[in-house]
């Protein structure tokens, strides 16, 4: 029996912040020697950050993370290790891994496959490193082995996979197994999406076993560089058992986990594989001579798994990402506050909800004293005794009131903020709506009328309000959250410089539809070990309405589009799956049965037609966060240009058939949107 103690670890890190990168890896090397750990995976880029994006390619911020790799190489003494950080070899930026052992640097593995879909953009910057090529770098003065490279650390062979590697069919754990390693490090940077833990726990718990080999899998953690949240995911399985997973959405700068593995066993259990076929010669093997008792021998076994193997409902990823993330962008932006036009409707209460669960997540993992030193730059922050007081200092909401405003929302947003204890104001801005209808119809020598000047009636009042909400931010020196969601952008239902103003949207990437049954949870059930919000009731007894035309006019968000489930349903069949017009008309049929085909067809035609008008405001959104691999970010996910024919040749000939086989076409066929400008 050959037993060691092995360890993997999430870091919340930043990109460029080369101080506070490098404390967080000390702090973690210091915990990882102090559990008697031998062997440890940190995560992808570690040093300088993942999110760098066109800084990799300066030399200066390559020098600064070779800079910081030396000053670390004396706390790796006892450890095997990989750092990461970009390397120049040649005129081309490679992804790398610097392996480090017991104090020295003993050579640098490349990733093979790039990650360039959806929100990942590395081939802008890396080049792929070609299988099986191997090289020498220069790292800080000291030229050492790069490529694909086996490392025999005191008789344990250890090799790499760089994040996207091992999701991809040439994954270079296949090399690694016929070299007959022992462990295999994973140091990744993979973004929070709903359910994708599922995916990697299969990816190394599968691998550990059809490879025959220790997996250690790290990733990063929090909100790294803005848009992007990791949720922290560590794993470590052996031989086809997972043995332990860490905490994920921690508030913590770090998160380590460690576990005993038997290097005999999974030989043993590799030799057992009939179709295993080993490599016989040694070229790309790196032995490194380690003094004695630095893989020190561990002789007890444990498995920590954090939490159920089920894992948490699609309501409880949400509450725990959107809180770490904006708990996060609030610290690392120095912002002094979050700030809320509180409408009284579900997307307004779903971001104020989502702050005040940041502090209660904070709180209840860190506890108020540890929640203060996170937020330290926040004055008002320093004076709170609980939560309660913590989120009184750094939630700031305001209901902006006009003539169209119903006393139930006011009602509603009021009693959001008092239950979450937020600073809450009301403020009426009618009297400002009223003074630019006026002073436009004194230029133009008419007056606007509903009749005539709908949409430009409904848009002033959201204008109105942005002034107001942005001088309470400044007030606060705080982060004003928009509070549009993802089927609103989807039609472009919202008014620009109005409800789309603020910093961040933490809402942009969920479709209503979701928005609202969360909202339902969090009334009903709350979050686990967490208490629910009951005052949420009015907001979810309403039909969401922008409430921007007069009371007597009924509006509601749905009638203006169509049902949130419908929307959604196109916006699947025509954004992620690329159908046209008449597959998306003949899916929705099948889907939606209890609608006739003429409002079917309307409703396509509408998407189709404002999707297309309106990729300029979806354009010039606050930036959002990535929770859905498949939303409408055009920085993250979804290209579309700005300029288009429209779907207009489509649509014309879509219209045509169902003329012919008698269907009567409804009106409103491309009808501009409420909050259209």
């Amino acid at each position: 029996m050959k037993t060691l103690r092995v360890g993997a670890a999430a870091l919340n890190q930043t990109p460029l912040d080369w101080d506070g990168n490098r404390e967080h890896i000390r702090a973690v090397l210091r915990a990882a020697r102090d559990r008697g750990v031998t062997i440890l995976c940190l995560p992808e880029l570690a040093l300088c950050g993942y999110g760098c994006e066109d800084a990799f390619l300066s030399p200066a911020a390559r020098r600064v993370a070779e800079s910081v790799l030396v000053e670390l190489l004396p706390e790796t003494c006892g450890l095997v290790v990989n750092l990461g950080l970009p390397v120049f070899v040649r005129g081309a930026v490679y992804n790398a891994s610097a392996l480090a052992c017991d104090g020295s640097l003993v050579g640098v593995v490349a990733k093979r496959a790039l990650a360039g879909d959806g929100i990942h953009y590395e081939p802008r910057w890396f080049k792929p490193w070609p299988r099986g090529a191997r090289s020498e770098v220069e790292v800080a003065g000291r030229r050492v082995p790069l490529g694909d490279l086996v490392f025999s650390c005191g008789g344990i062979r250890v090799g790499l996979e760089i994040c996207e590697d091992a999701w991809v069919v040439e994954r270079p754990a296949v090399d690694l197994a016929r070299a007959a390693v022992d462990v295999i490090l994973n140091p990744s940077a993979s973004h929070f999406a709903f359910g994708k833990y599922q995916i990697r726990e299969r990816l190394v718990v599968e691998g550990s076993r059809a490879f025959g080999v220790s997996y250690l899998y790290a990733n990063l953690l929090g909100n790294e560089a803005g848009r992007t949240i990791y949720d922290g995911d560590t794993l470590i399985a052996t031989a086809g058992e997972l043995v332990a997973r860490g905490r994920r959405f921690s508030f913590s700068d770090h998160e380590l986990i460690t576990a005993v593995v038997d290097v005999d066993v999974t030989r043993t259990r590799r030799a057992w594989i009939t179709s295993y076929r080993p490599e016989v010669t040694t070229e790309r093997e790196v032995a490194v001579e380690l003094p004695a008792g630095t893989l020190t021998v561990a002789t007890e076994r444990t498995v920590t798994l954090h939490p159920a193997e089920r894992g948490p409902a699609k309501e409880e990823e949400f509450a725990r990402v959107i809180a770490l993330g904006l708990f996060d962008y609030l610290r690392k932006s120095r912002a002094r506050a979050f700030v809320v036009s509180m409408s009284g409707g579900a997307d307004s209460s779903a971001v104020a909800c989502l702050c005040a669960l940041a502090v209660r997540f904070a709180v209840q993992e860190l506890g108020v004293d540890g929640a203060q030193r996170r937020l330290a730059h926040v004055p008002a922050a320093a004076s709170a005794t609980d939560e309660r007081g913590l989120v009184h200092a750094l939630l700031v909401g305001a209901y902006q009131a006009t003539r169209n405003s119903s006393d139930i929302t006011r009602r509603a947003a009021r009693g959001v903020a008092e239950a979450l204890g937020a600073r809450y104001y009301e403020l009426d801005v009618d009297a400002l709506v009223e003074g630019y209808r006026e002073l436009i119809a004194r230029a133009i020598g008419r007056p606007l009328e509903w009749a005539t000047d709908d949409i430009t009636l409904q848009n002033i009042q959201a204008r109105a309000r942005s002034p107001g909400i942005w001088m309470l931010a400044n007030l606060e020196q705080g982060l004003l959250l928009t509070t549009s969601n993802r089927s609103e952008a989807a039609l472009g239902y919202a008014t620009m410089d109005g409800d789309t103003s603020g910093g961040v949207s933490p809402l942009a990437g969920i479709d209503k539809a979701f928005l609202r049954e969360w909202l339902r949870w969090l009334e009903v059930c709350g979050p686990d070990g967490s208490r629910p919000i009951p005052e949420l009731a009015l907001v979810n007894a309403q039909s969401p309405t922008a409430e921007l035309r007069p009371t007597g006019a009924g509006q509601t968000d749905e009638a203006d589009l169509m049902p949130y489930l419908v929307l959604d349903a196109i916006e699947r069949a025509a954004i992620r799956d690329k159908c046209w017009p008449r597959e998306v008309l003949t899916q929705m049929v099948g889907q939606f049965p209890d609608y006739d085909r003429s409002e079917l067809l309307a409703w396509v035609e509408r998407f189709f037609t404002l999707f297309s008008r309106n990729q300029w405001k979806r354009e010039r959104y606050a930036p959002s966060f990535h929770v859905d691999d498949a939303n409408l970010d055009p920085k993250t996910w979804c290209r579309w240009p700005i300029l288009s024919g429209g779907f207009v040749r489509e649509l014309a000939e879509l219209r045509a058939e169902e003329s012919r086989t008698g269907l009567e076409v409804g009106a409103g066929r491309g009808a501009p949107s409420a909050k259209g400008g």
